[in-house]
């Protein structure tokens, strides 16, 4: 039986908890509750601006008719009086006022005065908290969000997901984060992430992350039943989408390959495998972490390139290209559906779609990915 954090997890439980959340799609997710009171906490001081805009607004075309009426002043001089009433500047009166005109600007005065007041302290007060320009910064990243494509969603952004994000970060790769805790929106910003605040198992977070136009997705939360419920939703939500998911036991790897997800991987056996291997052949592991992409030797890295359709690679052989491309050699090929060949021979003709795993010096790869793309 699995072991996850000192509880059991056998099938049957295992899959009980993945019935109760679709049972709680109607009801909120967690962490729900403070994601939308942090929400909420930050538009009050927005709030209480718009409604104070409102007010003063409507004090000013009430002003502004009641002079036209009761005075028959013009317009121009209605507004005039209105906004100089209210602000008390005082430049002195247009006319001289009748006593309808007195009692009706002195009740201006009396409900306009404190609304203006009250105004231009929340206008401060959200302008040196930086609660507009944080609104603003949100609503911008919102925006940018929903016009990305073939982006990557990394649902849970703790020590598993982090580092998903940092390595994704450092290929180049576009990735937006949902992440159910509010106390690491700081933490996110600071690093230039992408966000979604609210849990993955609400299908509207994933809407918000993009999920429709998105080519992967990264669960990666500490629970085997949220990273199934996630996963099903995902594929629901967009079936072309690559699916790679955590799991913590060897009950949860089963369910999510059952769920259909295509990378389906478990932290700790990859752990233990690495430490095993170290004993056992610790040259090997040495040499993995030189060629790992982003670690190791900065001179030594490992690629994978396709070949674009009318590339002038297509109809050459191995042995051409690695000749042309100094200190690059291609260690697997894959064709088509056809399963990965390792070390194809020299003279394997290369072909438009082909995908190449190269191996070499960095300045040299980026000269052959760069011919690719161009």
């Amino acid at each position: 039986m699995a072991e996850k954090r000192g509880t059991s997890y056998d099938s049957a439980s295992l899959f009980e908890s993945i019935l109760k959340r679709f049972a709680r799609r109607a009801a909120a997710p967690p962490g729900t509750g403070e994601i939308r009171a942090a929400a909420a906490a930050a538009n009050h001081s927005t709030h209480r601006v718009a409604v104070a805009v409102a007010v003063v607004t409507a004090l000013v075309a009430g002003g502004t008719a009641g002079y036209m009426l009761i005075e028959r002043m013009s317009f121009i001089d209605s507004i005039y009086m209105t906004v100089i009433t209210i602000t008390t500047v005082g430049y002195g009166e247009v006319k001289r006022l009748d006593t309808a005109g007195r009692v009706f600007t002195m009740a201006l005065i009396f409900t306009g005065v404190g609304t203006a007041f009250y105004l231009f302290s929340n206008v401060t007060e959200a302008v040196v908290g930086g609660q507009l320009r944080e609104l603003f910064e949100r609503r911008s990243m919102n925006r940018k969000i929903q016009q990305l494509e073939n982006h990557v969603i990394l649902c849970g952004y703790g020590r598993f997901g982090r580092i998903v994000a940092e390595e994704l970060q450092r290929d180049g790769i576009v990735a937006v984060v949902i992440e159910s805790d509010p106390g690491k929106e700081h933490e996110l910003i600071r690093n230039g992430e992408l966000y979604v605040l609210g849990s993955a198992l609400d299908e509207g977070i994933l809407d918000q992350a993009g999920i429709e136009k998105a080519a992967d997705i990264v669960v990666a939360t500490a629970s085997d039943p949220d990273n199934v419920y996630i996963s099903l939703s995902a594929r629901s939500r967009n079936p072309r989408i690559r699916i790679h998911a955590r799991a913590e036991s060897e009950i949860g790897l089963k369910h999510l390959r059952l769920a259909g997800v295509e990378r389906a991987i478990s932290s700790y056996q990859w752990s233990a495998l690495r430490i095993a291997n170290a004993i056992a052949r610790p040259s090997v592991v040495d040499f993995l972490g030189l060629i790992l992409p982003g670690r190791g030797d900065e001179e030594i890295n490992i690629e994978e390139v396709v070949v674009p359709a009318q590339s002038h690679l297509a109809g050459k052989t191995i042995g051409e290209v690695e000749r042309e491309n100094e200190r690059v050699r291609v260690v697997a090929l894959k064709r088509g559906g056809e399963p990965i060949h390792l070390i194809p021979t020299p003279q394997t003709v290369l072909a438009a779609g082909d995908l190449l795993i190269a191996i070499g010096a960095r300045a040299s790869l980026s000269t052959l990915t760069a011919i690719l793309e161009g």
